[in-house]
């Protein structure tokens, strides 16, 4: 990403570059017992809302997809990367390369979203443009989910990084980050967990005090 945070045309394309490279080196990435248990439990809020598909933003590697269409429900992933695009439609799930800025659906089509550990990558400065847009194609009443992790409201390179260019991580903290999306609709959940270690922690490598946030956001009614 740009050295200031910004999220223009050279910052998608270097976040992209990094995740191409990183498809190749590491195609699988585990997660947490927590982000697990909060992808089943929104599943089942899904099912008991009569919600039968959802758009992933960062689809990755397909992990999450896999397991949303597993359960039933109908998935549509998006993800800047090529390599992870590739990776992802080779499991058989639906995803194409899109930017979360602009993304290419029309308005009110998808009546839940899913989004884990992307939005981080959004400066502060455009996040509510990429929160507008979210709550865009999604449904009237719409559940979304957010994953992200925490911070000291800054915004920095991700020391750990070997895989150049390094990512920009904007790391916000519990308040801030609930002051952005009470803007956009209400927040029916907001739960977050320690840091874990080895394949269970953040990035910064050790160098950050973090834990994880998760959110639902449920977009404004018609």
């Amino acid at each position: 990403m740009e050295e200031s945070g910004t999220l223009g045309r050279s910052g998608e394309d270097r976040l992209a570059a990094f995740y191409n490279q990183r498809a190749l080196l590491h195609p699988e990435h585990p997660l947490t017992p927590q982000r697990v248990q909060q992808r089943e439990r929104f599943i089942a809020r899904l099912k008991a809302e009569g919600r039968h598909a959802v758009l992933e933003i960062g689809s990755g590697g397909g992990l999450d997809g896999l397991k949303f269409v597993q359960a039933g429900v109908h998935y549509t992933g998006v993800d800047l990367s090529e390599e992870q695009v590739r990776l992802a439609t080779s499991k058989g799930l639906n995803v194409s390369v899109a930017s979360v800025r602009s993304l290419p659906f029309a308005d009110g089509v998808f009546p839940a979203l899913w989004t884990m550990s992307t939005l981080l990558h959004i400066p502060n400065k455009d996040i509510d443009d990429v929160v507008r847009e979210l709550v865009r194609v999604a449904a009237p009443g719409a559940p979304i989910a957010v994953g992200l992790w925490s911070g000291d409201d800054e915004e920095v390179l991700n020391p750990e990084d070997e895989i150049q260019p390094p990512r920009f991580f904007s790391r916000r903290s519990d308040a801030a980050l609930q002051r952005i999306f009470g803007r956009h609709g209400e927040i029916e959940e907001f739960v977050t967990w320690p840091e874990g270690t080895g394949a269970e922690s953040g990035p910064g490598a050790g160098h950050w005090t973090q834990h994880y946030q998760f959110l639902v956001l449920r977009t404004p009614p018609p």
